[in-house]
């Protein structure tokens, strides 16, 4: 018999380009700075005692180093490239490109309005990115496991979630982030997703 599932998604801690305004996406792998490293132990101080059953993490560095705490205490990791931030193309690397940069600042407004097929050079578009995640929420929805962490990134995340609460892409705006902000979902037995907490941030206070 299918029981009620919890899922705690939550964005990794702060890097250096993060600090900087610098656009990472899928081709940048880089660790946790001092600040990201210590957002991490906060919320496995919060956190350690929910008995999760695995953790899935993108391939990405600085999604792993988030929540090593976890893994070191012996649950189960799965890495899945679905997870991975989406591919910014030529943006990344780009100092402050989203205050800055009019052709980003027209790709983003391009997919508020539903042109979701639109994509930086040698990047990925919205679409692309949701396609890419569907083998994972089918694995999630399958999944035996009742209690599952996973770590990911920004822009994925906020795909991820309009896929998972029916929303449209053109909402991804909605569900706003910062690093180490977490994201709790039900899933009931019937495959519906219910979001519990939203952009939630309290394991971050001192």
């Amino acid at each position: 018999m299918k029981t009620e599932k919890e899922i705690y998604v939550i964005r990794h801690g702060q890097t250096e380009h993060n600090k900087k305004g610098i656009v990472q996406g899928k081709g940048v792998n880089l660790p946790l700075n001092e600040t990201g490293q210590a957002q991490a132990r906060k919320f496995f101080d919060a956190y350690k005692e929910v008995p999760f059953d695995v953790v899935y993490t993108s391939t990405l560095l600085r999604a792993q180093e988030t929540v090593a705490d976890f893994l070191k205490l012996g649950i189960p990791h799965i890495i899945r490239p679905e997870l991975d931030e989406i591919s910014w193309g030529n943006f990344e690397g780009n100092a402050a490109v989203m205050e800055q940069s009019d052709a980003f600042k027209n790709l983003l407004t391009a997919w508020r309005n539903g042109e979701l097929d639109q994509k930086p050079e040698g990047g990925e578009s919205p679409l692309d990115l949701q396609k890419r995640q569907m083998p994972f929420i089918q694995e999630i929805q399958n999944s035996p496991h009742s209690k599952i962490l996973v770590c990911m990134h920004g822009r994925a995340m906020r795909c991820l979630m309009c896929t998972l609460t029916n929303s449209p892409l053109t909402d991804m705006e909605k569900f706003e982030h910062v690093n180490l902000t977490l994201y709790k979902l039900s899933l009931s037995p019937l495959g519906e997703f219910s979001l519990k907490l939203n952009n939630h941030q309290d394991h971050l206070n001192d």
